[in-house]
C-alpha cells in the first residue's frame, strides 16, 4: 500500500487530544489505460488527502493512510485477498479501531471486511453521513441528517438477531416464526422515516412561505455554491458582515444562513450560503437537503465559489455542476442573454503576482456573460467587482425608466429606493423637481409607470 504524502493543506478541525478513535483510511484506485483516464478527474492522492480531510472532521486520529491499486473490484470484499490480509496486519500494528474505505462499498463488502479485520468499517458516504450529524445545528438540519442515515442504514441492517422472535404466526404447529428481530428494526426505521418526511414537509412549507414574503419584497436572491471548503462562508461573512463559522475544514457550514446586501447603485440582495458539496456526494444527502438546496433552485444568480488554488479546482468544478444538474440546474444554460451562475475564484492571496495576472487575462478572454471574477474573502480584495458583477447580471433584462417627481413628492422618491434601483438623481435648482432614472424587473415596469403616470 502506497502511504499517503504529506499534505500541507490538511483540514485542522481536530485538536491533540479530541480524536474519539484511531484509524485507517484507504484510498483504492482502479487501474486504467493512462489515455483513458479523463482530464477533470481526481488525482488519487488528492482523494486520499480529501479522505483523511473527513476523517479528521469527525475527530478521527489518522495513524495510517495510504492508496490501493486494484485491478478489479472484488464483489466480496472489494479489495484482493492479499490486501485484506495487509492491512488486517496493518490494523494491527496502528492498534486502529476504524478504517475509512473511501469509497462505496455494498453492506456485504462492508461485512466482510468488518469481519476480516474485526474493526468497524466506514465508506464514503457513512464517514460523510457522521459529519453531516456533527455539524446540522437546527432541527431542520437534524431532520435531514437523520433521514439519510435511517435511509443508508436500511440496507445495512445486518441478520444477526434472526433466531429472535417476536411473536408466532399461524395456529398450532403449522405456525411459522412470526416477526424477527431484522423485520422489527426495519419496522421501526420505515415509521420513523414516515414521521421524518412528514415534519419536512412543513420545513418545505414555511420555507415556501418565507420564500412567498421575500417575492413581495421582492430582493432578488443570491446562492453561493461551491465545493467543500472553497471559502463560502468566508466569503458570506465579507459580503454581509455576519459572523457564520467559517473554518479550515470540511462541511464547516450545513444550516442554511440568508442575509441582505446593498449594492453599488443602492439595489438590494438576499444572499444565502448553503451546504458545500463534494465528489461523490450521496443522492440520499441531496434527496434529503432539497428543501435546503430549494434557495439555489429559486436563485436569480448562483455564485459558485472556487478555491482556485487547489491542485484539483477542474475537478471540483466538474463535481459541483453534476450536483447543480441533479438539482434541475444547468450551469452552461443562458437564458435572455444571460447566464444565471457566476464563476467566483476565490483565494488569490495565496497567489504570487505573475500567477494573478495569468488567471486574470484567462478570466477577461472569456466572453462578457461567462467571465470569472477573482476574489480573496480573506483579505476583501477583489469585492467591489463581484458585487458590480451581480448587478450587472442582474440588470441584463431589466428596463430604464426616466422619471421627473415634484420636488414636494418625497414619499414618491423613497417608493423608488425601496422598490426599484436607482442609478441617477438630479434636482433642478430653479423649480426643485427631482429627475430620476431606475432600473426594475419588466414585470414591476408597469407599475412603476402607472404610478408616476402624473
Amino acid at each position: 500500500m502506497e502511504p499517503r504524502r504529506r499534505d500541507t493543506r490538511a483540514d485542522r478541525l481536530s485538536s491533540p487530544g479530541t480524536a474519539t478513535g484511531r484509524a485507517l483510511v484507504i484510498e483504492p484506485v482502479l487501474r486504467r489505460p493512462a489515455g483513458r483516464v479523463p482530464a477533470s478527474e481526481r488525482m488519487p492522492a488528492a482523494r486520499l488527502d480529501e479522505a483523511v480531510g473527513l476523517a479528521r472532521a469527525i475527530d478521527l486520529d489518522v495513524g495510517h493512510s495510504g492508496i490501493v491499486m486494484l485491478a478489479a473490484v472484488r464483489p466480496a470484499t472489494y479489495l484482493g485477498k492479499g490486501k485484506v490480509e495487509e492491512i488486517a496486519g496493518l490494523v494491527k500494528t496502528e492498534q486502529a479501531g476504524i478504517v475509512v474505505m473511501d469509497c462505496a462499498l455494498s453492506p456485504v463488502q462492508q461485512r466482510s471486511l468488518e469481519k476480516a479485520w474485526g474493526v468497524k468499517v466506514l465508506d464514503r458516504t457513512g464517514l460523510i453521513l457522521e459529519i453531516f450529524g456533527r455539524r446540522a445545528r437546527t432541527r431542520e438540519g437534524a431532520l435531514q441528517v437523520e433521514h439519510a442515515h435511517l435511509t443508508y442504514q436500511k440496507g445495512r441492517l445486518v441478520r444477526s438477531w434472526t433466531h429472535l422472535e417476536r411473536q408466532r404466526g399461524g395456529f398450532g404447529f403449522l405456525g411459522g416464526p412470526g416477526e424477527t428481530q431484522l423485520e422489527a428494526d426495519r419496522r421501526m426505521i420505515e415509521e420513523r422515516l414516515a414521521k421524518i418526511e412528514a415534519e419536512l414537509v412543513k420545513v418545505k412549507r414555511t420555507r415556501e412561505l418565507h420564500r412567498e414574503s421575500r417575492r413581495r419584497v421582492p430582493y432578488p436572491i443570491v446562492a453561493l455554491v461551491g465545493y467543500t471548503n472553497a471559502g463560502k462562508s468566508t466569503l458570506f461573512n465579507r459580503m454581509t458582515q455576519a459572523k457564520v463559522v467559517a473554518a479550515d475544514m470540511l462541511f464547516s457550514t450545513l444550516d442554511p444562513t440568508l442575509r441582505a446586501v446593498a449594492l453599488p447603485h443602492g439595489g438590494r440582495i438576499i444572499i444565502s450560503d448553503t451546504v458545500g458539496f463534494i465528489s461523490d456526494l450521496p443522492t440520499m444527502l441531496i434527496a434529503a437537503f432539497r428543501a435546503t438546496l430549494e434557495e439555489v433552485i429559486e436563485a436569480d444568480v448562483i455564485l459558485h465559489v472556487r478555491d482556485i488554488t487547489h491542485e484539483d479546482a477542474e475537478a471540483q468544478l466538474a463535481d459541483v455542476e453534476n450536483v447543480l444538474r441533479q438539482l434541475g440546474i444547468d450551469p452552461q444554460e443562458v437564458s435572455n442573454g444571460k447566464r444565471a451562475l457566476i464563476e467566483v475564484w476565490n483565494k488569490i492571496d495565496r497567489l504570487d503576482a505573475e500567477q494573478r495576472a495569468w488567471l486574470q487575462n484567462l478570466a477577461e478572454r472569456r466572453p462578457a456573460e461567462t467571465r470569472s471574477v477573482l476574489v480573496s474573502a480573506i483579505t476583501g480584495e477583489g469585492i467591489d467587482m463581484l458585487l458590480a458583477a451581480i448587478e450587472a447580471r442582474l440588470a441584463a433584462g431589466r428596463e430604464l425608466i426616466e422619471l421627473v417627481l415634484e420636488a414636494a413628492d418625497g414619499a414618491g422618491v423613497s417608493w423608488l429606493y425601496r422598490h426599484t434601483e436607482v442609478i441617477r438623481k438630479t434636482v433642478d435648482l430653479e423649480s426643485g423637481r427631482v429627475a430620476m432614472t431606475v432600473r426594475t424587473e419588466p414585470g414591476r415596469a408597469h407599475e412603476v409607470r402607472e404610478k408616476f403616470a402624473h
